[in-house]
């Protein structure tokens, strides 16, 4: 054998030395998640999407071995915090947690800096929510139809309060189905309008369940509607929009999480797999309930068709003027 010959085979088997070594190592990568998960909870804390948030998380943590911390990033109408996920590595490490107005944003604000549909990966949703439709407790309403007849008589007089974009929204495509002209009151949040409605300074107001709840047992509000397709199980007794003939303003919010754009499906479907174990948890059951939300089973799938349908919706808002811009 020449001296090539013999550094041909020297060279090869080094190679397969290398190769040999090497692949232990891809067969060695870590599963996911081997280190703390971040939520990016877009909105300030102790409101629904942020509570809500915390009592899953802590199921995902025992679930998965790893604690998942939910980090709040508020303002700007949860644009500062999903801008944030959106330029994040798709490594299964960070994740948002917005509410239904996530895909209202690429309409109502210019220059959004990211595209709500294309920049994220839906994973699931968490629970949804409906609004109610309440007035002081003394007050001459009796029922959602009085609503109506008083604003038929006076124009533009009677006032609805509302907290955000979407019972703005709501409420614009209430008194559209109903045919009458009513004053939106617009709100910084719905504890900003409750001082005023039971004080008898705001005749109506668009609440959350969430909210509503925690007045309604002390006999201060009543409720006249929720905007659920159905009568809420927390509210059995309150009809629905649609039973009252202005189911045209009927409206579910939602909780999510979204992954940034190209999470390895992997990563997506276990993350999903171990939140609906979660939600379904007992534990996790009572904690929702107390705070007036429904749980959800869902895939990643339904997830992006409950954001597609949204994105639709809004759009079709806007052209109708029941959705401002911002």
């Amino acid at each position: 054998m020449n001296r090539l010959d013999r550094l041909d085979r020297r060279r090869a088997l080094l190679a397969g030395i290398g190769a040999a070594l090497a692949a232990p190592a891809v067969r060695a990568q870590p599963a996911w998640p081997a280190r703390p998960v971040r939520i990016v909870v877009p909105y300030a804390p102790g409101g629904g999407t942020d509570v809500t948030n915390r009592a899953i998380a802590e199921g995902l943590g025992r679930d998965l071995g790893q604690p998942f911390i939910v980090e709040n990033r508020a303002g700007a109408n949860g644009i500062i915090g999903a801008e944030a996920v959106a330029r994040s590595q798709p490594d299964g490490y960070s994740f948002v947690a917005p509410n239904g107005t996530h895909a209202m944003l690429r309409h109502i604000t210019p220059q959004l800096p990211f595209d709500p549909i294309a920049d994220f990966t839906p994973v699931a949703m968490l629970a949804s929510y409906c609004f109610v439709l309440v007035c002081p407790a003394n007050s001459p309403f009796r029922s959602t139809q009085a609503v109506i007849d008083r604003a038929k008589e006076k124009p533009g007089e009677l006032a609805q309060g509302t907290a955000d974009v979407a019972s703005g929204y709501v409420a614009s495509r209430f008194a559209r189905a109903a045919g009458v002209d009513m004053t939106e009151v617009r709100y910084s949040g719905s504890g900003a309008s409750v001082g005023d409605l039971t004080g008898g300074h705001l005749p109506l107001a668009w609440f959350s369940t969430a909210t509503a709840m925690t007045l309604l047992p002390g006999g201060s509000i009543r409720a006249l509607a929720v905007t659920s397709p159905r009568r809420s199980s927390f509210l059995p007794d309150t009809p629905c929009l649609a039973e009252l003939g202005v189911g045209e303003a009927t409206y579910t919010g939602w909780f999510g999480l979204f992954g940034p754009a190209r999470l390895p499906e992997a990563i997506t479907d276990r993350l999903n797999a171990s939140i609906n174990a979660v939600v379904q948890s007992a534990a996790v059951q009572e904690r929702l309930r107390s705070l007036a939300v429904e749980t959800y089973i869902t895939t990643p799938a339904e997830m992006a068709r409950t954001v597609a349908e949204d994105d639709q919706r809004w759009a079709q808002a806007i052209q109708e003027g029941t959705l401002r811009r911002g």
